[in-house]
């Protein structure tokens, strides 16, 4: 591996899961003054929840060996800690379930568990506690493709602080992918400047795509005439462009604008902007103009994408 950005990045997982590593093993002696391991605080855990009551389930979500996962049920069963019946749907599989002796000796291990966490949390300020918690969202996100079409995307109202992270997070992603410069990030901050202090909430709003507490996306409706309207600010994170968060938010800007009276929508974005550009085909936009310009450090052919409503 020769490329230096990508040892730095994989250097950095390394030492993050070394780190967190330590801390959970740390953590887990702190708690676990008993006879049951980690993993198997973990089954009971699955287990207490009702959620995953077969074998298979519980391999799926806890991404344990099946071999070993049966050979920890056993014991399980014989120290009459779980109880096992055919399923009713599938005979092939048995359904577990924590016994009053199971959850009797799982309970104080949760109590445990949750003081502990809470003592840790404590250590923080309220506002850091957010930070953490938001950044292991984050981290869940990211890494977790298996439940990505399971995600329930939310859309909300911006609330305060948001306007200027959406500034910091669209300039970093144009950075990063496609090398926009610092301009980009005036213009997005004028934006928000613009509509935070004057917005009229009638006929001009924005939404915030959130998962699981994690914002992915965002857009604006602003008012560009008495009959004409903008969308500003649409944006979806990377890693769940596919989910079709953009196509909601773009429905959404188009529901909102109708209602408000508008009889056009637009939009502009880049002709190096594949992906926007098939967003906007799909939403029912047609291009009206392409002008060529030096802008965000770079030369760009800048489309103008018009729906009538």
């Amino acid at each position: 591996m020769t490329d230096p950005e990508v040892l730095r990045r994989a250097q950095a997982v390394r030492h993050f899961n070394r780190f967190y590593t330590r801390y959970i093993g740390a953590l887990h002696e702190r708690l676990q003054k008993s006879a049951f391991s980690l993993t198997e605080v973990r089954v009971l855990h699955e287990l207490s929840r009702g959620e995953a009551d077969t074998a298979a389930a519980l391999t799926r979500s806890l991404g344990l060996d099946s071999g070993y996962l049966s050979r920890l049920l056993t014991s399980f069963e014989r120290r009459n800690l779980i109880s096992r019946r055919p399923s009713d749907i599938d005979a092939r599989q048995s359904l577990l379930a924590l016994t009053d002796l199971g959850r009797a000796a799982y309970e104080p291990l949760d109590a445990a568990a949750i003081d502990e966490v809470s003592s840790v949390l404590l250590r923080l300020a309220p506002a850091s506690q957010e930070q953490l918690i938001a950044a292991m969202r984050v981290v869940e996100r990211l890494l977790d493709h298996g439940n990505r079409r399971e995600m329930v995307i939310t859309l909300r109202a911006p609330q305060a602080g948001e306007y200027g992270w959406l500034v910091h997070r669209q300039a970093q992603l144009f950075a990063l992918e496609h090398g926009w410069d610092h301009t980009f990030e005036a213009q997005l901050a004028q934006v928000v400047a613009d509509f935070a202090r004057q917005h009229d909430p009638v006929r001009e709003t924005g939404w915030i795509a959130e998962l699981d507490g994690s914002i992915v996306g965002s857009a604006l409706v602003a008012g560009v005439s008495a009959t004409v309207a903008r969308v500003r600010l649409l944006y979806v994170e990377p890693d769940v462009r596919r989910l079709g968060i953009g196509a909601q938010l773009m429905d959404e800007c188009a529901r909102f604008a109708a209602q408000a009276a508008y009889t056009k929508l637009t939009v502009s974005t880049a002709a190096t902007l594949p992906g926007a550009r098939r967003l906007c085909e799909r939403s029912g936009f047609t291009c009206a103009a392409a002008i060529p310009e030096r802008c965000f450090g770079s030369d760009l052919t800048v489309e103008r994408w018009e729906r009538e409503l």
